[in-house]
């Protein structure tokens, strides 16, 4: 009776060494922003629509069920959107999710006021920090950095 409770131990414990070897660690997505349009919004509401490319550099697909996400601009809150869209991003694979973003009059507000005492509004910087919900790892969690460029005015003339 000894040995059968050995074996079955000793077996037990392999297939649970073998079965953490096949949780290895999955490498962070590479989210981008890609596109930023305007919305319908209400009354001294602004709403966008933030255009992400998300790409999976991993052996396995990404179920996801719900999106999230805040956009900060010089350092300060701007937006913030969720969506309750679903799918999957396949192994080595991308998809382009559209997000609806608000804008309230507050934070609005607070932008235009360190804005001001900006001398050049060229190269904002932006950060971008969501998460993807559910599937079977869990949420996972994103963040994208990088600068405003705005275009230059062009001379008026013929």
């Amino acid at each position: 009776m000894k040995a059968v409770f050995r074996c079955c131990l000793t077996l037990g414990l392999i297939l649970s060494l073998g079965a953490c070897a096949l949780l290895q660690g999955r490498d962070p997505l590479n989210i981008s922003v890609i596109g930023i349009e305007p919305l319908p919004g209400q009354d001294l509401e602004l709403r966008m629509a933030v255009k992400l490319r998300v790409l999976n550099p991993n052996e396995t697909p990404i179920e996801f069920n719900g999106v999230a996400l805040n956009l900060e601009v010089n350092g300060q809150p701007l937006a913030a959107g969720v969506s309750d869209q679903h799918g999957s991003i396949g192994r080595y694979g991308e998809r382009v999710l559209v997000v609806p973003v608000s804008i309230t009059a507050f934070s609005f507000l607070r932008q235009a006021v360190g804005l001001s005492r900006m001398r050049d509004l060229d190269g904002l910087p932006y950060t971008v920090r969501g998460k993807l919900a559910g599937g079977p790892f869990g949420t996972l969690r994103f963040s994208d950095e990088g600068r405003l460029n705005l275009p230059k005015p062009r001379p008026a003339g013929w």
